[in-house]
């Protein structure tokens, strides 16, 4: 069920994105469409992170005397090791483009992938 259900998901979105990706006239647009979208998502996964980590802390304010309190420290924790994880990848990835020199003005994902515009044409 569950498996299935992924499947449905994954056309759906995929359905959904074909038409952006038909638009994109170049290997260069696609690259950048994709790269924006990925940066889009790492951006909602860093504040997910963050919402969790508040989100136990303000349990654990409201049950400090409960035996809920331990809970409301595992919800925190997760959420500290997950921004810590998401950070630290962020930061490697930035150090190995400079250690590669890559250069972009994004910290994640180069933006603008520099394409041979004749290499691609017919």
């Amino acid at each position: 069920m569950r498996s299935r259900f992924a499947a449905v998901s994954s056309i759906a979105a995929l359905s959904l994105a074909l038409p952006a990706l038909a638009a994109a006239a170049t290997l260069q647009d696609t690259l950048v469409f994709v790269s924006t979208f990925l940066n889009g998502i790492i951006g909602l996964f860093i504040t997910l992170a963050i919402v969790v980590f508040f989100w136990g802390l303000i349990k654990y304010l409201w049950s400090m005397d409960t035996e809920n309190a331990h809970e409301s420290l595992k919800i925190m924790f997760w959420g500290l090791i997950a921004i810590f994880v998401m950070v630290s990848i962020w930061g490697i990835i930035r150090l190995l483009q400079s250690t590669l020199k890559v250069t972009s003005t994004d910290p994640i994902i180069p933006k603008g992938i520099q394409v041979n515009p004749g290499y691609y044409s017919n």
